[in-house]
C-alpha cells in the first residue's frame, strides 16, 4: 500500500525540518543517522522516517541523554542552570518567590509572570510580562519554567523575544514520526533535549510552547505529578491535518471576503458594487447571504456562526443591527432599505393557534386588534418551513412527490420528515417561531383596505382545539377581547363574501382517531366536525382572507403564483333558497358547481368563495402547492427573482396534484373502513338521525347520518329534501365494504 497524501506531506516537511534541526544542534551520536534520515526516508505514516542504521534517532538521542549527567548554565540571559530531572517524569514544582511561570489570563490569552508572594492559603501574587500585578489560582498555572530562581520580571520581554528564533513547528512532524513508531510518551523537558540538544530554561519553554499549541501531532496526558505528551495515531493525524488545511482555506476565504467588504465600504456611494455582483461567485454569495440572514434575524446556526466571524473580523459587534449597517455601507442594501420586508418581531402579540386536538403539524395562528378608527386589523401567521428547506433540495423534491401530508385514522404520513414537520417547522406554544405574517386591515364592510406580507417572529400564546376555542367564545371573557375581535372579523368577512356571490358549501365531516390499531379491538374515537361551529367558521374565514391577500400581493407585484379560481355556477343560488341552511343546501350547491380553474400568472375570480383571487398559503408544512407559494413570496421579500416561472409552477403543481389524488383516495378508503367498523360495534337496533340530501331515483334517497357524518343510501317512505328521518344499521362489514341501513318509520300516534 502506497503512502497517503498526508503521510507524503509530513515526510516532505520532515526532511527540511530535520536538516535545520541537526545543523543547529549537532549531537555526537546523531550526526550520521541524520544524514541517513535525509537520504533514505520511507514515507509511510506508521513507518515514519526510518534510519538505515540499527538504532533510530530517538534511541540514540535518549541513550545520549541518559549518559549525560551534567548541569548546563544558560549564559544567554543570565539564568541559573537546570537541575537534573528524573528520566521518566518531571515532578510539578511547588510555587515560590522568583519562579517564572505561564498562567492563563483568560480563555484566549496566556501570559508569563514572576511569582512575588503568597496571597491567602492557595493563591499567589504574580507580576506579568506587562508589569501588572495580580492574584492567580494554582489552577491557572499552565507551566513552570525549570531552572530559574529569583527572575526579574523586567527581563520577560527579552526572554520571549529569544523564544521566537527557536519556534519551528515543522520539528513536531519529525519528532512525531519517530515517537509514534514506538508509541512513546515524552515530557516537555525530554522533548527539549531531543529537538534542541538541551533542557535548559529557554529551550524547555520553547518545547512547552510547541507542544501546548500543537493540535495535530501530540496530545497532552495528565498525571498527578507531571504532564506528558502522547503522539497521536496516524489516522488521527491524517484527519487533523485535513481539518487544519480546511480551516486554513476557510480562514483565507474569510480574509479575502473581509478585504472585499472593506474595499466596497471605502468607495463613495455612487461607485459601490451592485447587489448582483455579490451573488455571482458561490463563496462570496454564501457569506453575503449569511450576513443578510443575520441582519433580518432569519439565519440558521451555520449562517449565524459565519456572519459572526465576518462581523468580528470587520470590527463590528455581533448584532443584527451591525450586520444591517455593514450591508448598507458596502452598497448591498439601499440606505433607505424597507425593514418591513425582513423578519419583524411580533412576539408581543397575543396569538391563537386553533386546530383539531390531535394535530401534529401546526401551520397557522391568528391575532387581531381594533384600530382607533374602529376598523379591525388581523394577522394571519403562517409557519415558515422555507427557513429550513430550499427549492430543488433533496427534501424539497421528496415533498413534491408526496404532494401532501396524509392523515389516516391510524397514523400520519407527513409531507416532510417527521422530526422537521412536527418540531422545527411547526408553531409551538410559548416559543419564538419564525413565520410569514399576512396582516390585513378590514374596511367596515369586510373588504380589504390594506395588507402587508412580512417575515416575522411570533410566540403563540394559546394552542386551542376547535371545541375549547368555541367554549372561550361562548364564555365571552373580557381578557380574551382579541378572540372576540377575530370572531367579529369573521362575521363581517362572511357577510361581505355573500354580498359578492359566495356559495355555502359547508358540510358535516367525520374524523376518526384509532389508538392501538394493531389490537383485535382497537379504540375508535369518532369526531363529527360541523362547519357551522363558531371556531371553525372563524378559522375558515381567516384562511380565506389570507388567500385573498396573497393573491392581491401576487397581482400587485406581477409574481407567478398558483392562483386558484372557481367560476360561478350556471344555476342561480336562489334556486336552492327553499332548502334549510346547512348540509342539505350545501349539498345542492356543490352538485351544480363547475370545474375549478388554476392560473399561474395572474389571479382568477373565485366565485364559490366570492373573492377576486385566491392562493392557498396557510399550510406549507402539509401541502406542497402552498410551499411553492411560499418559495415565490419569500424570494420577492428578499429582493431576489422568484425561483420558478409560471410554466415551472404549472408543471410542479400537476405532479404534486397527482400524488394528492392518490393520498385523498387512501384517506377516503381508510376513513370509510373505520367508520364501518365503528358502526359494526354499535348496539343492534340503534337509531340514527339522517338528513335527506337528495332522491336518486323514485324514493331511493341519499342520506347524511348526522351523528356519524357519513352518507348512505336507502329507500325513504316519506319526507322531502332537507327533512330528517330515523334509520338503523342492518349490516356493516368493513372488510367487504358493505353497509346497509333501513328507515325506521315512527308511529305518528306514539310520536304525538
Amino acid at each position: 500500500m502506497g503512502p497517503s497524501t498526508m503521510a507524503a506531506r509530513a515526510a516532505g516537511c520532515c526532511s527540511s525540518a530535520a536538516l535545520a534541526f541537526f545543523r543547529l544542534h549537532p549531537l555526537r551520536c546523531a550526526v550520521r543517522p541524520a544524514a541517513a534520515l535525509v537520504g533514505g526516508c520511507s514515507s509511510g505514516l506508521r513507518g515514519g522516517c526510518r534510519s538505515r542504521l540499527a538504532h533510530s534517532i530517538v534511541d540514540l538521542v535518549m541513550e545520549e541523554l541518559r549518559s549525560r549527567r551534567r548541569v548546563r548554565v544558560s549564559a544567554k540571559i543570565g539564568l541559573q542552570g537546570t537541575k537534573e530531572l528524573p528520566d521518566n517524569k518531571i515532578v510539578k514544582r511547588t510555587l515560590q518567590k522568583g519562579l517564572l511561570l505561564e498562567f492563563q489570563k483568560d480563555p484566549e490569552r496566556s501570559l508569563l509572570a514572576v511569582v512575588e508572594r503568597p496571597d491567602g492559603k492557595k493563591n499567589w501574587m504574580v507580576t506579568d510580562q506587562n508589569g501588572v500585578m495580580s492574584s492567580i489560582k494554582p489552577q491557572q498555572v499552565t507551566y513552570v519554567v525549570p531552572g530559574i530562581m529569583n527572575f526579574d520580571y523586567s527581563k520577560i520581554d527579552e526572554f520571549l523575544e529569544k523564544t521566537q528564533n527557536l519556534l519551528d513547528p515543522t520539528i513536531l512532524e519529525c519528532a512525531w514520526m519517530e515517537l509514534s513508531e514506538k508509541d512513546k510518551s515524552i515530557t516537555v523537558e525530554e522533548f527539549a533535549e531531543i529537538v534542541y540538544g538541551t533542557k535548559e530554561s529557554l529551550e524547555s519553554y520553547c518545547a512547552h510552547l510547541l507542544l501546548s499549541r500543537d493540535v495535530v501531532y501530540f496530545v497532552k496526558v495528565e498525571s498527578r505529578d507531571y504532564s506528558m505528551y502522547q503522539p497521536r495515531s496516524p489516522a488521527q493525524v491524517e484527519e487533523l491535518l485535513r481539518r487544519k488545511l480546511a480551516k486554513e482555506a476557510a480562514d483565507k476565504e474569510l480574509e479575502e471576503f473581509v478585504h472585499l467588504l472593506k474595499s466596497a465600504k471605502a468607495l463613495p456611494m455612487e461607485s459601490k458594487p451592485p447587489k448582483a455582483s455579490w451573488l455571482v461567485e458561490e463563496k462570496v454569495r454564501q457569506k453575503i447571504e449569511s450576513l443578510q440572514a443575520y441582519a433580518v434575524d432569519a439565519c440558521d446556526d451555520e449562517q449565524r456562526r459565519l456572519a459572526g466571524n465576518i462581523l468580528k473580523a470587520m470590527g463590528f459587534t455581533r448584532t443584527s443591527s451591525a450586520a444591517l449597517k455593514l450591508l448598507i455601507n458596502v452598497g448591498y442594501f439601499p440606505v433607505h432599505v424597507n425593514l418591513d420586508l425582513f423578519r419583524k418581531d411580533l412576539s408581543t402579540l397575543k396569538v391563537y393557534a386553533i386546530d383539531v386536538d390531535e394535530a401534529d403539524e401546526l401551520d397557522d395562528a391568528l391575532s387581531a386588534t381594533r384600530l382607533p378608527d374602529g376598523r379591525i386589523k388581523v394577522w394571519i401567521h403562517v409557519a415558515d418551513p422555507t427557513c429550513l428547506v430550499k427549492p430543488h433540495s433533496i427534501i424539497d423534491r421528496e415533498a413534491m412527490h408526496r404532494g401532501t401530508s396524509i392523515f389516516l385514522p391510524t397514523t400520519t404520513f407527513p409531507m416532510f420528515p417527521e422530526r422537521l414537520a412536527m418540531n422545527s417547522m411547526s408553531l409551538q406554544q410559548g416559543k419564538e417561531c419564525k413565520s410569514v405574517t399576512v396582516s390585513v386591515i378590514l374596511n367596515l364592510d369586510g373588504s380589504i383596505a390594506e395588507y402587508t406580507l412580512e417575515n416575522s417572529v411570533i410566540k403563540p400564546t394559546y394552542m386551542l382545539t376547535y371545541e375549547s376555542a368555541t367554549e372561550l367564545l361562548y364564555m365571552n371573557l373580557e381578557e380574551e377581547e382579541e378572540l372576540r375581535i377575530l370572531q367579529e372579523a369573521a362575521r363581517i368577512r362572511e357577510q361581505w363574501r355573500r354580498s359578492q356571490g359566495s356559495i355555502d358549501t359547508a358540510m358535516i365531516e367525520p374524523r376518526i382517531k384509532v389508538s392501538n390499531p394493531d389490537d383485535p379491538e382497537p379504540n375508535i374515537n369518532l369526531y363529527v366536525e360541523d362547519q357551522a361551529n363558531p371556531a371553525m367558521q372563524l378559522v375558515s374565514e381567516m384562511m380565506i382572507l389570507c388567500g385573498e391577500a396573497v393573491a392581491a400581493f401576487g397581482f400587485d407585484n406581477n409574481l407567478p403564483l398558483p392562483y386558484r379560481g372557481h367560476p360561478q355556477s350556471n344555476t342561480a343560488v336562489s334556486v336552492f333558497s327553499h332548502l334549510p341552511e346547512g348540509p342539505a343546501r350545501s349539498f345542492a350547491n356543490i352538485s351544480v358547481l363547475r370545474a375549478a380553474e388554476m392560473d399561474f400568472q395572474k389571479p382568477v375570480p373565485h366565485g364559490v368563495l366570492g373573492i377576486p383571487g385566491y392562493v392557498q398559503f396557510t399550510s406549507p408544512i402539509r401541502r406542497y402547492v402552498d410551499l411553492l407559494a411560499h418559495y415565490q413570496v419569500k424570494a420577492f421579500l428578499r429582493g431576489d427573482s422568484p425561483p420558478y416561472s409560471a410554466g415551472d409552477l404549472e408543471g410542479m403543481t400537476f405532479i404534486a396534484s397527482m400524488h394528492v389524488k392518490v393520498a385523498r383516495r387512501l384517506h377516503s378508503n381508510s376513513l370509510r373502513y373505520w367508520l364501518l367498523e365503528y358502526l359494526r360495534r354499535q348496539p343492534k337496533g340503534r337509531k340514527y338521525r339522517a338528513l335527506i340530501l337528495k332522491f336518486v331515483k323514485d324514493r331511493m334517497g341519499a342520506l347524511l347520518l348526522v351523528e356519524v357524518g357519513m352518507q348512505v343510501t336507502t329507500t325513504i317512505s316519506r319526507g322531502k329534501v332537507g327533512d330528517q328521518v330515523s334509520v338503523t344499521v342492518e349490516t356493516a362489514h368493513p372488510r367487504d365494504d358493505i353497509l346497509s341501513v333501513r328507515e325506521v318509520v315512527e308511529d305518528t300516534k306514539d310520536s304525538e
